[in-house]
């Protein structure tokens, strides 16, 4: 259905694609790998009109094409899905699904037809909603599946999923899965973008590799088993810090940060919670309970209604992130894009940008102060850009979150929170980033880690606290197994 020969694209400074081949059969889950920065994104750009190929060439069902725009990959029967879904939320569901291409009668929209059709399509993905209510009402999930009804109803040959489960709960996702298979039955050619290698093989037909813009190979799951993908996808074996001793159970000394009975109406019940140096807190639970409601109120983000914040075992009330970074606290946001890049700033400037806040508008960091910091932690946390000056919104999401985090350890924190810092970027990059986050606590930092990944919660806490519908339900040990932390989360245990 698609193949993609030679591609090569380049941009100042970067070469991101170099001789790159992909080709998509009809009827098939086709997964393409990579870490962040090896040119995932640039190839679905180059295939869906957003950049012009500089050499290679590209064929659908047999014939050249050269999109120049989205809207001309869309015209050929080329759409996309994206992880952060693009659709406008204050319209209808059945105005995004048919936006652009309003069917008409005598001239005026012809609202019955639209909505009728809208519904036959959301019937093909087992979705029984009210297509005439706004978009933005739905749960991201919804969301998404109006997002694949809107490319079936543009009578698509082929489908680009780019990280579509990142953020949909286990539930969900299954749902997703099987549209997608009854999709393949139907003959449809569907590529599929993720970082979570278990569902490669839960539901891959063949995987593509790419690394450092370049072609690595091309196979079916069972000749490349887990290990031996990431080992394409990076070029060597990965590795792990090794295993340190629990910070709770060598003593730990008195709590950083402490809550008794916080608590904000309709986010969070009234909570108890203790952190300390030295040891990573994790925080788990299913998407809405509470974790990143509790997060924004330790930072001041939001303010609680009830219950006292403690740092240092004295009483404090933040009006603002600002009084939380004096005291010593850091946060890296869920939303990198939405609450922590600012995408026109180069990585500079947003390297440097907390601690230039701490400090105030009359200490101005210096152009040459600002430049050994942001190259100090591009080093030490391997950020792949060109130089600190490009803009940060040009890198990949893995070496974005990178930044983030280099954001706040040049404010040099006592508490680090750590909400979903994982989430959206390739297996390498998250084994750094918890690489870090363990050199860190050894070195005497309190981290909050929230995660929705039950194996990296696993791996890292020293304790565990579990929340479940926006109440704080219990705590486990560090060392739990995933299965232990899961009935605990959806109330198989109390």
């Amino acid at each position: 259905m698609l193949r993609l020969s030679g591609i090569t694209k380049r941009f100042v400074g970067v070469q991101a694609l170099r001789d790159v081949q992909l080709h998509l059969r009809a009827g098939e889950v086709h997964a393409l790998m990579g870490q962040n920065g090896a040119g995932k994104s640039t190839l679905i750009k180059v295939l869906t009109g957003v950049h012009p190929a500089d050499d290679g060439e590209i064929r659908l069902a047999g014939e050249p094409i050269r999109p120049r725009s989205p809207a001309e990959a869309q015209g050929v029967g080329i759409a996309t899905v994206y992880q952060e879904v693009n659709l406008c939320g204050n319209l209808s569901v059945a105005e995004n699904i048919f936006a652009g291409r309003l069917p008409r009668r005598a001239g005026f929209i012809d609202r019955a037809r639209m909505v009728r059709e809208a519904r036959e399509l959301l019937r093909r993905l087992h979705l029984d909603i009210d297509v005439g209510q706004p978009l933005g009402r739905y749960p991201v999930a919804v969301q998404q599946m109006v997002a694949i009804a809107r490319a079936l109803g543009m009578h698509s040959r082929v489908l680009i999923l780019d990280e579509p489960s990142s953020s949909l709960d286990a539930d969900e996702v299954q749902h997703l899965f099987a549209v997608l298979r009854g999709l393949r039955a139907q003959g449809l050619a569907i590529l599929f973008v993720t970082h979570f290698l278990d569902e490669v093989y839960a539901l891959a037909d063949r995987i593509t590799v790419l690394r450092n813009g370049e072609f690595v190979g091309e196979y079916t799951p069972p000749e490349l088993p887990a290990p031996a993908l990431v080992a394409a996808m990076i070029g060597r074996e990965l590795a792990a810090e090794g295993a340190r001793q629990p910070a709770a159970a060598s003593g730990g000394g008195a709590p950083l940060l402490e809550t008794r009975g916080l608590a904000r109406r309709g986010a969070l019940q009234p909570a108890d919670l203790q952190i300390r140096p030295g040891e990573v807190l994790g925080l788990a639970g299913l998407l809405g309970s509470g974790r990143t409601e509790l997060a924004r109120l330790l930072f001041g983000m939001d303010r609680p209604d009830r219950g006292e914040l403690r740092v240092d075992g004295r009483v404090v009330s933040f009006e603002h992130p600002a009084q939380a970074v004096a005291l010593g606290l850091a946060m890296c946001p869920e939303e990198r894009k939405i609450d922590g890049i600012v995408a026109d700033l180069s990585v500079r400037e947003n390297i440097v940008l907390a601690l230039q806040a701490r400090q105030g508008l009359w200490k101005v960091l210096s152009r040459r102060r600002q430049q050994e910091i942001a190259e100090r932690y591009i080093r030490a946390l391997d950020i792949r850009t060109a130089d600190a000056d490009t803009p940060i919104g040009q890198l990949s999401g893995g070496n974005q979150q990178k930044a983030i985090l280099a954001r706040w350890l040049a404010t040099e924190p006592r508490l680090l929170i750590l909400d979903e810092p994982t989430r959206g970027i390739d297996v390498a990059a998250k084994q750094e980033i918890m690489n870090e986050i363990v050199r860190l606590a050894r070195a005497g930092l309190a981290v909050l880690f929230v995660s929705s990944e039950l194996d990296e919660i696993a791996r890292l806490a020293d304790r565990i606290a579990v929340l479940r519908e926006r109440r704080l339900v219990g705590e486990l040990p560090g060392g739990s197994d995933e299965a232990t932390i899961g009935r605990l989360i959806t109330g198989a245990v109390t």
